[in-house]
């Protein structure tokens, strides 16, 4: 059964880890990634307890975006790398043998074979639907995540444009995990509306 993995807004207030809290004890998420891409490493620093702490008192896995040496000082479950962030070898060095590194491997089979060849604790497919939390590089198709479920048993995580509303089908595809940023964030209900919502569908 798949599982809710959450991701934060690009920016954030000092105030948004109450927002979490109360999102996350509306329902049931998995992991929480920290993607903060509109906040400097220093801000970071100063943000990212919190939400940890938030986090793990609700037992939730956390990972950091892009930075393997960052999360390894901030004490984070896990890192989520691109192709363009650190190597898959840099991230197992920082994170070490228990830690968990995720690879971005967009719409490419040959990437997460790779990824998953290497160590990888999950590749992430995407985008399945547009998307207005980046532009993606790449559409990834329900057939992908299906396909990769069924010849390989490193998880999968599907990512981009997931809603209440479409994400039966991601599930039914048979991804492990379904990453939700502006689902939940910038649900017309709000958060904690959403995060039940995807808890009933995941149920």
């Amino acid at each position: 059964m798949a599982e809710l993995y959450l991701l934060t807004p690009p920016r954030i207030d000092a105030g948004f880890e109450t927002l979490l809290a109360r999102t996350l004890d509306a329902g049931r998420a998995a992991a929480l990634q920290i993607r903060l891409k509109d906040h400097a490493p220093d801000e970071i620093r100063a943000l990212a307890p919190g939400l940890i702490k938030a986090a793990r008192t609700r037992g939730v896995t956390v990972i950091l975006n892009d930075d393997p040496a960052l999360a390894a000082e901030l004490g984070c479950d896990g890192v989520h790398i691109g192709q363009e962030d650190a190597s898959y070898a840099q991230a197992r060095a920082a994170m070490g043998p228990k830690g968990i590194v995720g690879v971005t491997c967009h719409d490419s089979r040959h990437l997460a074979m790779v990824a998953g060849e290497r160590g990888a604790d999950y590749v992430a497919f995407g985008s399945v639907f547009p998307t207005a939390t980046k532009t993606p590089k790449t559409s990834a198709p329900m057939e992908l995540i299906s396909w990769w479920g069924e010849l390989f048993e490193t998880p999968c995580v599907a990512i981009g444009g997931i809603t209440p509303d479409n994400a039966a089908g991601v599930i039914a595809a048979g991804a492990d995990y379904i990453a939700v940023c502006a689902g939940i964030w910038s649900h017309p209900q709000g958060p904690e509306f959403a995060c039940a919502a995807f808890t009933r569908l995941l149920d």
